[in-house]
């Protein structure tokens, strides 16, 4: 959430008393806010896109093992973390991408090679592609006006760049077993995250030490199974499958909002002691469309192409194959070069203060 409670909030140039979003919220921003050109960001249900989508920003979850976490890991979550970045151009992503891309020696995923330079491809047209729209949320989730707006627009814009754009997504999206999975993974994940750093420290970490609701995960990871941890391994796995099959199906890329509302006001996600899994239920509509991506492990982009009617930045959201970075970034320049963003700055930002 960006709001720890051992130190101030992380707030949003755009309207301070606002979030930033998660968990790369003090990157974007930084960013957003003109103090650094850009920042490093991971993502393991949404932690790059959704902070670059409430921050007016650009953000990349590269395809599983695009970017090495070696040699000090192999993998976070299970394979649903990944490593990237936030900007404000597509230019300055590509270039990051290609200093990032590559294996290490012993990493246990490789993402494919791309056939050029990441840099190269803002300036190849993608050809006339397929897209499908999600212009709902998944699971009966509510969908704010203001993002189905931001998603209904850059459809047509899609379209007038000469897309053929339909309403169509994974059905798979709507199921609840990645859900389920995928929490079961980052419950264990956070047990074993404490483990470790009592390690480090050579202190066991208690309750008083961490925040209600990393206590809580951290209890139910330590309630589960090695049987029950493998079992929500493979449904992963078998939900990927289902969802990314949509793919082979005739579609190039998936078009969706980045998030079902618009920023919260800061403090919406707090927890107490007494309902410490209460900021996790309010951060559903922040995560629906972006935390099956990290299951399934393909590349999406969010892009600052829409601002809500109380002036805030809602990010629209496109995933490609896996390996598919190359046609998300010709794609996202068609739209930058359509509707440009770099000229619109938050209220808050360094150049307004420079002498």
């Amino acid at each position: 959430t960006s709001e720890p409670a051992a130190y101030a909030p992380t707030r949003n140039p755009w309207r301070l008393t606002h979030s930033s979003g998660g968990s790369s919220g003090g990157s974007a921003a930084a960013v957003a806010a003109g103090l650094v050109a850009v920042a490093h960001a991971s993502d393991g249900g949404g932690s790059i896109r959704i902070p670059a989508s409430h921050c007016g920003l650009v953000g990349l979850k590269p395809t599983r093992g695009r970017a090495s976490f070696g040699p000090g890991a192999g993998e976070r979550w299970a394979g649903c973390s990944a490593e990237g970045f936030v900007t404000r151009s597509l230019r300055d992503t590509a270039a990051l991408l290609d200093i990032v891309s590559g294996a290490r020696a012993g990493d246990p995923y490789v993402a494919p090679p791309p056939d050029a330079p990441f840099a190269s491809e803002l300036l190849r047209a993608p050809g006339r592609l397929r897209i499908g729209a999600m212009l709902r949320a998944p699971r009966e989730v509510p969908l704010h006006a203001d993002c189905r707006a931001a998603v209904s627009a850059a459809a047509k814009q899609l379209e007038a760049l000469g897309h053929h754009v339909e309403e169509a997504h994974p059905e798979a999206i709507d199921e609840t077993d990645g859900v389920r999975g995928f929490v079961t993974v980052v419950t264990v994940s956070t047990a074993r995250a404490l483990e470790a750093w009592s390690a480090r420290i050579g202190v066991p970490i208690a309750r008083a030490d961490v925040e209600p609701l990393t206590w809580a995960l951290a209890e139910m990871g330590r309630a589960t199974s090695a049987t029950q941890y493998l079992a929500a391994i493979e449904g992963n796995h078998a939900h990927a499958r289902r969802v990314a099959g949509w793919w082979q199906q005739g579609f190039d890329l998936l078009l969706t909002p980045t998030c079902a509302a618009p920023p919260p006001p800061l403090g919406h996600f707090s927890a107490t002691p007494e309902n410490p899994l209460a900021g996790y239920a309010n951060a559903l509509p922040y995560g629906v469309y972006t935390s099956v991506f990290n299951l399934t492990g393909q590349p999406a982009i969010s892009l600052p192409l829409h601002i809500s009617s109380e002036g805030l930045p809602i990010g629209i959201q496109l995933v490609a194959e896996f390996g598919g970075e190359a046609r998300l970034l010709r794609v996202a320049s068609q739209l930058e070069q359509a509707a440009p963003w770099a000229g619109r700055l938050p209220p808050v930002h360094a150049s307004r203060y420079s002498a």
